[in-house]
This record gives C-alpha cells, structure tokens and sequence, in this order.
C-alpha cells in the first residue's frame, strides 16, 4: 500500500515544535549551539529566495542523533531563506512502520533522512543520512573508530569547512529538487508557466 505523504507531512512538527516535544534540555542546547554557527552565503540566500514552487520536506530525525544535531538546524536555516519551503519533522521512534521502512537507508534507519515533496505532496526524492563530503571524511578515518557522533560545533556565527561544505551539499538537493518541481509539465500547466 502506497504512503499517505499528505497525512504524513502534515503530522510532522516544525523545528521548534519537534525539539519542545522530544528533546531534553541538553539536546536542545546541543541543536541551538549548532544553529547559532550558521550562516548562509548571499548567493545561497539569494538561489534560496528565487524558488518559486512549493516544496514540502518531511524529515525523519531524533532529537538524540549527532547527525541530526549537525543536519537538522541547517534545514531549518534553509527553510528561513526560502518562503516556499516548509519542513516537518517526525520522531524516528514515533514514526509509522511503514515510513520507516520506505525510507531505510542501506537497510537501516538511519537518520536524518529527508523525502521532498512536491506542493501536492507527491514525492520528488529523498536524500540523507549524511552528505558526500561528510562521508569522504568518515572514509578517511576508517583506520580508527567508523562510528562519529556527527557534531562538529564552532563558534557561533562560524562555521567550520566540513559544516560550511555540508550546508552547500544541502542546499543543492533542495536546489535540485526545486527545479523538479519547476520543470515539471504537470505543475507548469497547473501554473501557467
């Protein structure tokens, strides 16, 4: 049976409403620390402020996951920067079987793991659980531990080069999928453009 992407996004929570209900004080202070490091370029905010369809973005996160910690504030970022992206967020731990087994990654479910939609709630892709560049940097420490916490905090207002390349990772799947919905002939139609 085919997911009910609709009643799924809307059951999800924002980014402030997911982190009042499932994480604790410390996991809050960990996500906002990371929030405050980051920043956008004026020509990621200016491609982010051109979209001009629609799109919904369903995260599957934990308040507990590092990676979240690390990912997450920069949708949030990314959906401050754009009036035409919304994201919700589901608790991995709450979410329907079924989503969760549509949305494994490598047979695990792993998080943060995003499905964009389309304004009619219709999947374009899905994307996650870490960038490639985050995952060239775990490959070249395989020699040690292959299990990171995924948190790579700065100085507010700063952001590190792995974080700096991760964000721009980020904004070009969101990019990408902008310009699905964009092409599309059936919303171009629906449109008139």
């Amino acid at each position: 049976m085919p997911l009910d992407w609709p009643t799924l996004f809307s059951s999800g929570k924002s980014y402030v409403d997911f982190l009042a209900k499932y994480a604790n004080e410390n996991q809050q202070t960990r996500w906002n620390a990371k929030r405050e490091t980051l920043s956008l370029s004026e020509a990621q905010k200016t491609l982010l402020a051109s979209f001009t369809r629609e799109m919904h973005v369903l995260c599957l996160a934990g308040a507990w996951c590092g990676d979240c910690v690390d990912q997450c504030p920069m949708f949030q970022v990314i959906e401050e920067a754009s009036p035409h992206i919304t994201v919700r967020y589901i608790d991995r731990d709450d979410a329907p079987d079924d989503l969760k087994e549509a949305i494994k990654v490598c047979g695990g479910n792993r998080v943060p793991v995003t499905v964009f939609l389309n304004e009619d709630d219709q999947v374009t892709g899905m994307y996650g659980d870490r960038t490639l560049v985050k995952y060239r940097q775990m490959v070249e420490k395989l020699g040690g531990a292959a299990c990171s916490t995924g948190i790579s905090l700065g100085t507010a207002g700063q952001m590190d080069p792995l974080t700096s390349s991760v964000l721009a990772e980020w904004i070009d799947q969101f990019e990408r999928h902008q310009w699905i919905c964009r092409t599309s002939t059936r919303l171009r139609e629906k449109h008139g453009d």
